[in-house]
Formats: structure tokens, sequence, C-alpha cells
């Protein structure tokens, strides 16, 4: 699932190491297997993939040796089909006269091999990228050419997906899209493409951007675009990129996530600067602003920076608003949209299938639609009626932190421009957050170690710290495999509070004004021999009752939160390294989920 890359060039060449380098672009979302296929002039297809890590398979395989003309690299995170050899991609069709990769979900994938084979294709795997390969195919065996044999296999294809394939017989290489993200890059020599703007841009400025519903041939520089539905051609202009997109180094840091950390208040400051002079930001606070419900909407760490905006528009601007989960909405609030609702919708990538797919019932049903996103470019920015950049930058580790705090200062500031509040104290930020980073790696380092055999725990907040409560817990659990549960802190005492043992760990989140509905909660824990630890600014208070204090720096109300998160991230960090675990790249995850 995690994407692909793709190039044609003129002749055979050395095309491995561009396709390694490609590779090594995608390896940041998350994958369990790669692979590497190449088609020289001659028509000789040479595969060559197998589960695990790029570097290790790369080297086993020899990637950077292989040679062709056109060539495909694929990494795969599993969602049909188990990680194996035989499902990971590029696949081949029954004869090996094809070879292609897919990026998203083929829901009929189950239905589609049962009649592949019952035609009598070879079907080698269980993986939905093999069907769109036999899709083609069907249409290829009945004479037609591999750009309409993908039209006519579009519509045989249920979900949302890319694919990208070739044939031995055929120069160049199609793709269509349906969903997902799916970028072209032009060079004198070549052309590229990939569900990957990064993997484009070292190698050429002048790129474009596929329109679900759209086929596509490249060819040695050259491109041809045609609509799935009546096959007429499609006039698009590239365009020029002219920002570097480098491979984000990891600049003395031992992890990319302990960068990506200490690259907050930076992003934070490029953030503010940004909404400061955006054209957007004002259209999107008038239209939050005469919404009849207002629903913000996002998953993982993009939904608790929602429930953390939905707080910040309430206490700041007044207006009430609904935070919810990509999935959730349309369950719950689909029967209730209605013209004259605003929906507001956040992803890091712009590409999270449960985030378009609200969208697009929101759309359908009236809803004004709008977009806090980190790629420009990406599927939300296209179908949204507006969006704000979060100004992130790449974000490599698997585990939200610079992309989790610039939505929510990005709520923070739409809240105070919709209450029409001065918005000058949001200049402090960047300053409060090196001071924060400043204050806390001692104290979290020497608590990690105390906290890291203890195989659970919880992380309480209360009202603006709650959704930093909850965010602290998913870290925990992303990175160290302990599991911590986030509540609000008065739920504590109704049911968990039973859990708490001889030194068991409780993480209170508290805000400056909150000390004393805290200090009874702090207390409970203490008195049943558990251990109560609070992070906030200091307070002599809050110093008497708790077993022990992490103290940030004094922002007051609405900045606080902001600050409380840091803490948290650096101890899931630090917990995962002391419990042998990668943070970049938790088990089991992957940075973009365009799957249901």
């Amino acid at each position: 699932m995690c994407g692909f890359f793709g190039i044609v060039t003129q002749s055979d060449q050395a095309i491995g190491p561009v396709l390694l380098e490609a590779g090594e672009r995608l390896s940041y979302g998350g994958y369990d297997s790669v692979g590497c296929a190449t088609i020289t002039s001659g028509g000789l297809i040479d595969l060559r993939k197998d589960v695990g890590r790029i570097n290790t398979i790369s080297s086993h395989l020899k990637f950077s040796e292989m040679k062709g003309q056109r060539g495909i690299i694929q990494l795969r995170w599993a969602t049909f089909g188990a990680p194996s050899q035989a499902n990971a991609q590029p696949h081949l069709d029954s004869n090996g006269d094809l070879m292609g990769a897919h990026n998203g979900n083929v829901v009929n994938n189950v239905e589609l091999r049962r009649e592949f084979i019952s035609e009598g294709m070879t079907v080698r795997s269980t993986n939905d990228g093999e069907s769109c390969i036999h899709a083609v195919e069907r249409y290829v065996q009945r004479g037609f050419s591999l750009l309409e044999a993908c039209r006519k296999a579009y519509h045989d294809l249920d979900g949302d997906f890319v694919f990208v394939i070739g044939n031995k017989s055929e120069p160049g290489l199609c793709a269509v899209k349906k969903g997902s993200l799916l970028v072209v890059g032009i060079s004198d020599s070549a052309a590229y493409i990939s569900t990957e703007p990064s993997c484009i841009l070292p190698l050429t400025h002048k790129i474009l951007f596929l329109e679900d519903g759209e086929v596509i041939q490249i060819n040695a520089g050259q491109v041809e675009i045609r609509k799935i539905n009546d096959g007429s051609l499609v006039q698009r202009e590239f365009e020029t990129i002219n920002e570097s997109v480098e491979m984000a180094q990891k600049g003395g840091f031992s992890h990319f996530m302990m960068k990506e950390i200490h690259e907050q208040p930076q992003a934070a400051g490029a953030l503010i600067h940004l909404l400061e002079n955006s054209p957007n930001a004002i259209p999107m606070v008038e239209c939050m602003q005469n919404a009849r419900t207002l629903y913000l909407v996002g998953c993982g760490s993009s939904y608790h920076a929602c429930l953390l905006g939905s707080m910040y528009i309430s206490w700041v601007a007044g207006q009430p608003s609904i935070a919810v989960t990509g999935q959730q909405f349309a369950a719950q609030y689909g029967p209730a949209l209605k013209a004259g609702d605003v929906a507001v919708f956040v992803s890091q990538s712009g590409e999270t299938r449960d985030i378009i797919a609200a969208e697009e019932v929101a759309r359908q049903r009236g809803v004004r639609t709008l977009a806090l996103v980190n790629r420009i470019g990406s599927s939300l920015t296209r179908v949204c009626e507006r969006y704000l950049p979060i100004a992130s930058g790449y974000e490599i580790s698997i585990p939200a932190t610079k992309t989790f705090l610039n939505e929510s200062i990005a709520f923070l500031y739409l809240a105070l421009q919709m209450g029409n509040v001065p918005i000058a104290g949001l200049s402090r930020l960047p300053d409060l957050l090196e001071r924060t980073l400043d204050m806390v790696v001692d104290p979290i380092n020497r608590l990690a170690d105390e906290l890291v055999a203890w195989p659970e725990m919880y992380c309480l907040g209360f009202g603006l710290t709650y959704p930093i409560a909850l965010e602290g817990a998913l870290k925990i659990k992303q990175l160290s495999y302990i599991h911590c549960e986030g509540l609000p802190s008065s739920e504590f005492k109704h049911g968990p509070l039973s859990a708490v043992s001889q030194d068991y760990p409780v993480i209170f989140i508290a805000g400056p004004e909150d000390h004393h509905r805290i200090v009874s909660g702090l207390n409970e824990v203490n008195c049943r021999g558990g251990r109560a630890i609070v992070i906030g600014e200091e307070n002599a208070q809050l110093h008497a009752n708790a077993n022990e204090m992490i103290t940030i720096p004094e922002a007051g109300t609405l900045l606080n939160p902001l600050l409380g998160i840091i803490p948290l991230q650096y101890l899931a960090f630090r917990l995962a390294l002391l419990r042998g675990a990668d943070p970049d790249s938790p088990r089991n995850l992957t940075k973009t989920l365009t799957v249901d």
C-alpha cells in the first residue's frame, strides 16, 4: 500500500540506482515488503522482490545492478494478503508479459481472483495489486492496447487505488488514478510516475498531478493523458516546482523522530508566518463562523488535534463544533448533514482513506468542505473548497509529532480569528517550545528509566489538556507497545482507579488554571500506593501533592496544551528505545492509511 515509482528512459541503461533511491524515499511511510522490476527494450522482464526492509532486500537481490529501459519499484504495507514474497509487489500477469504495482485498496479482490482463476489465469498471490494486473491482462488478451486495456480494467476494480503497468510488447508505462495521489514528472530523456512527489523532484522540477478517472501513458520525454470514460485526450500543462525536496537527514540525531521533535519550534514559527499571510485563512474563518453546524474531522493524531480545535473554538470564539473521527463521521452524522453545514477535514498526508471518503459524503450532501493538510497537491487539497497547509515539512518518522502540533496551532489561529481576539501572543510559541525542550529532556530520561518495566499506565487530562492526554497515550502505545489509556482526569475514579496498585504510574497533564481539580486526582492515586506524575507549569500545590513533577514554561491557558505534548512525545520515544523498539517505524503501522 505504501507507494510506487516508475521510470521510462530512451534506451537500456542502469536504472537500478534510480529505482532504489526512489524506494528509499518511499520507505518513510511504513511497509513490510519491497520489489523492483525492469523491462529491457528487447522485452525481457527482471522481477526481484521479498519481505523485509529495503536496505536488506535491495542488497540481497542487488537492485542497484538492475538494467532496462523502464522499471517500477514498490513498497507494500499488507492489507489484502499477509506479508510474503508472493504477495510482495510488483506482480506479473499469467504469462509474464505484463508487470505492475498498485497503491490503495481493491475491495472486490476476492471476487476478482475467483473470476481470474475460472478464466484460466495464473493467480500467484492473494494481494489486490495482482488483481489490477489480471484485470488489464483480461483485455490485453482480447486484443486491446495497454492504454485501452487499462481504461476498461478500471471499471472492473472497486475501491480507491492507483496502479502502474508495463507490457513487454509495447513501449512505456500506463497508469490509472482513482482516489490515491499520482504524480508525473518529465525531463528531456525520461519520464517518471509516482505516488510520492519527493521521488520525482530530485530528477525533474516539471510535474503534473493526475485527476481521478484518468489514464496516462508515459514514454521517455512525453506523456499522454486520456479520460477513462470516453478516451478523450486531456490537455494539461506541467507545473514547475522550484522547491528542492531532499531526503531528510537525521542531522546528528539518532532517529528521525527525535529530529522532528526538535524541529517543532521551527515548524511552528513557519506555520504562524504562513497563516498570517495566507489568502485562504480569512475566507475559511468566515465560512466556519457562518456554519449551521461545524464539524472537525480527523483520524488518529489528527482527530486529537480536532478535539483540541473544538475546545479552542468554543473557548475563544464561543461557537460549538463537533470533533469526530473520519470513519465515524458519515455513520454518526450522515443523516443529519445539510446545506449550511461546514466540515474541516484534517490529514497530514491528504490521502487518508477515511478522510477522503468522509469529505466525499459531506460534499455530496451540500456541506462546505475545508481542510488542514500538510501535502499541497494531495487528494484532499484538490476536492475541498479551501485548505490551509500546516507547513510541517517532511515528517519521516511514522508517529506524528510536528504535524500534530501544527494542526493544533492552525486550529488555535482559526479560533482566535473567529473570536476576533488578537493573535500577537502566538509569536511567543516557538521560543516557548524551545524552552520546553530544554527543560524536559533530563527529567523525562530519568522518568523513562523508572517506567520502562511497567506493562501499562494511564495519561489523564482536563479541559484543554484532555486531547493532549489522548495524544500522549497514543504515542506511548505506538512507540513502546506499553498499553497507555488516555482519559479525562475526572473519569478515572469512575472505574479505572481499580487498576492502581503499588507504584502504578498515572500521568496527569495539568493546565495552569486546573491545579485545584488535579489535586484530588493525585491523592486518589497516592493513597492507593500509585505513582502520581504531573506535567504542567510550576505550581507549589501540585509539587506538594504529586510524587514527581515535570515542569514546562508558563505559557497561559491556550498555549499550555501545545507545550504539554512535548514531554509526552519524548517520554514515548525514550520508552521505545529502552524496550528495543524502533521509534521511527513501529510495528504494524504505516504513515498514510489509504485503505478503509
